[in-house]
């Protein structure tokens, strides 16, 4: 029988807290990868409680889609940051997904269109303006 080394090396590597890119930075990256258009980067700190950014971004079909959601989906989790929450997969008209403090929206261009999301996000509130 084959000795088993000390210190095995494990099937997955592990991140080292420090080296990871921020998460808005990997999805971003992620998103650039897979052709994504009209990627759009709002900070809503201060605006919700839900998280730190919103990223509204295109895809040019359903398949196109689904396609840029299921690698941002494997990003994190290659990265790290586990499995996001996921809605609209079966359909790809408007995928959103939550990564915690980034949530994405991945819309086909007509659908962008009709709700204008990052129109509503960008902008300004005035605090108590009543």
């Amino acid at each position: 029988m084959a000795a088993q080394p000390n210190n095995p090396i494990p099937a997955s590597p592990t991140p080292v807290a420090g080296s990871q890119k921020p998460l808005i930075d990997l999805i971003l990256d992620v998103l650039d990868d897979a052709k994504a258009e009209e990627t759009v980067a709002v900070d809503i700190t201060g605006k919700s409680s839900l998280a730190d950014h919103m990223i509204v971004t295109s895809g040019r079909s359903q398949r196109h889609v689904g396609a840029v959601a299921d690698q941002v989906i494997t990003a994190l989790r290659d990265n790290g940051h586990g499995k996001p929450r996921v809605e609209g997969l079966p359909h790809c008209d408007w995928v959103l997904v939550d990564a915690g403090d980034v949530i994405l929206h991945i819309f086909r261009p007509e659908v962008r269109e009709f709700y204008s999301l990052e129109k509503m996000w960008q902008a300004d509130f005035a605090a108590d303006q009543h």
